[in-house]
């Protein structure tokens, strides 16, 4: 009986310095009991040779630092996003390119329901790419009038309801709740902002939360991390931090098939709980692990909005071009004046706090509250991460570097809203200059990047092609300046992301000791033209020695 399994490939990208490339890779277990040439390693003992990627590129798998495990439940509801788009089984769905092709996904979906109380839900939608005029309620109300309708924005930060759910739930101009926008005639026009005035929409919203916790969520989670290269995910501040929520990941986790690594988040937003109690239950799950998938040891924090969505906190001289009606600046998801006391609570406990800060002025908050808690109570290695960090600036990576932080770039944006945000949220100069990548790296700020899936498509090569490029929708390149190599991009997708999470003991390469996790790539992403990095197929993952072949969507 072999007591090993030797993996060959056309060649091998290890991201470790002292030995960049190899071809072959033995495997004991789940772990990496070796990597180089074939010949060395058939002298550890009985092995044998799988040579079904003789033809395949392997590197280590891709790690998500920033992504929801809802992407796996969203399909439960009906796609609307202005994007192609692949499901966890691989199939593809068109996207919706105007006003009409929503209602007509919608109409489509309404015949196949019986229950005429139960809400419509949708997901994927936002409105800024829809020319001619903004979509709202009153288009949904050509839809039904008699069953509810909710959709959920591609940023997740925003929804639009039509008239029937506005009355069934009597959200009306008199709530004091902040984001609920009105119309010309004084009335809430259906554009709910953020998950305050999201939630008002008990009944769907309520629904929706659910669906994103059942087992079929998590499994499709791991199945789009599969068909993507991915073997780690993380769940930033997804799933609810309670005792059900936890067995539920322990127990998918712990099934051999499960396809993935999941580190999940702590969050101060799914549901109230004490904050000592929550940093308590994190150390507990990362001091206590129940099986090797399964991860704990970061904190969410959520602070500002989302920039295409107009409710992102940004700096004077705040918005270029903001829908008539918006307030001049973003919403604050929490008190800013409350985060360094917060942020105390998980630092003094040993925990990493990654936040969320879309806006520059988010970021301001973040980092000024970090120095003020790095004050009071000195902590080396604690890895505090700006997540998102879209329109932090060199000054403020300055100060990042100087104290130790992490960045998590959403450099997805660039393909995804650049042209609108050039046009739209922050203008030309702005846009330019966003999910700045070269600035990070210049700077020494270490950092991964993100897809915040299921915001937009979990998968780093196109994350990668991003900021290898920085090349929006239209084909225009959006500051060249904060464009990175390949090599830079290459690591911010593996060893730097590992770092970030402090797994990189375990992850983010391919050497003796670490987890035989790996990306079966069909071609090399050195070796193609830059430009074709998000074009190169994926065959699956293997994870802890084991081959999972990704979905073809049949």
């Amino acid at each position: 009986m072999s007591d090993f399994t030797i993996f060959t490939a056309r060649r091998i990208i290890t991201m470790n310095p002292g030995l960049p490339e190899a071809e072959a890779v033995a495997v004991r277990g789940d772990r990496i009991l070796g990597v180089g040439d074939l010949a060395e390693l058939k002298t550890w003992g009985d092995h044998t040779v799988d040579d079904s990627f003789s033809d395949k590129v392997i590197t280590p798998g891709f790690i998500e630092a920033h992504s929801h495990n809802m992407t796996g439940g969203m399909w439960a509801n009906t796609y609307l996003g202005y994007f192609d788009r692949r499901d966890p089984n691989g199939k593809l769905w068109p996207g919706c390119k105007s006003i009409e092709a929503v209602q007509e996904r919608l109409r489509e979906a309404e015949m196949n329901m019986d229950d005429p109380s139960e809400p419509l839900l949708g997901w994927g939608l936002d409105p800024i790419y829809l020319t001619g005029e903004r979509l709202v309620g009153r288009h949904l109300d050509a839809v039904t009038e008699t069953r509810p309708i909710f959709i959920q924005h591609a940023s997740g930060h925003l929804a639009t309801v039509n008239g029937e759910m506005l009355r069934r739930e009597e959200i009306t101009e008199s709530n004091p709740t902040p984001g609920i926008q009105l119309g010309e005639d004084g009335k809430p026009n259906g554009e709910l902002q953020e998950p305050a005035a999201m939630s008002l929409a008990t009944q769907a919203f309520r629904k929706m939360r659910v669906e994103m916790g059942t087992p079929a969520t998590k499994w499709g989670y791991a199945m789009e991390a599969r068909n993507t290269g991915h073997t780690t995910v993380t769940d930033l501040g997804g799933s609810p931090f309670t005792d059900a929520g936890l067995q539920e990941w322990k127990d998918v986790t712990s099934d051999p098939d499960y396809p993935a690594r999941v580190m999940v988040a702590g969050s101060t937003f799914r549901g109230p709980m004490d904050l000592n109690e929550l940093a308590d239950k994190v150390i507990d799950g990362r001091d206590n692990p129940v099986n090797e998938k399964l991860k704990f040891g970061i904190i969410k924090l959520l602070l500002d909005g989302s920039i295409q969505g107009f409710t992102a906190r940004i700096s004077w001289p705040h918005y270029h071009n903001p829908p008539e009606g918006n307030a001049e600046n973003g919403i604050w998801v929490m008190p800013p004046e409350t985060m360094p006391d917060v942020l105390e609570i998980f630092h003094k406990a040993g925990l990493t706090v990654h936040c969320h800060c879309n806006g520059d002025e988010a970021s301001e908050v973040f980092i000024s509250a970090v120095e003020e808690v790095l004050e009071r109570h000195p902590r080396w290695d604690h890895r505090h991460t700006v997540q998102h960090c879209q329109l932090t600036t060199p000054s403020q990576y300055a100060r990042m570097a100087a104290l130790g932080m992490h960045a998590n770039i959403f450099s997805n944006h660039i393909f995804y809203w650049g042209d609108e945000h050039a046009a739209f949220t922050v203008g030309p100069e702005r846009a330019a200059r966003m999910d700045a990548c070269g600035t990070a790296e210049r700077m020494g700020v270490p950092f991964s990047f993100h897809s915040d899936s299921p915001i937009t498509p979990l998968g780093h090569l196109h994350v990668m092609w991003c900021a290898v490029n920085r090349q929006t929708s239209t084909g225009q390149t959006l500051g060249p300046d904060e464009c990175i190599s390949v090599e830079t991009a290459m690591r911010a997708a593996t060893i730097d992301a590992a770092r970030q999470l402090k797994l990189d003991h375990d992850i983010g390469s391919i050497q003796s000791g670490k987890y035989a996790d790996f990306a079966i790539l069909d071609d090399d992403p050195y070796e193609v033209d830059p430009m074709e990095i998000k074009n190169i197929g994926v065959w699956g993952t293997v994870l802890g020695g084991r081959k999972f072949q990704a979905g073809t969507g049949e």
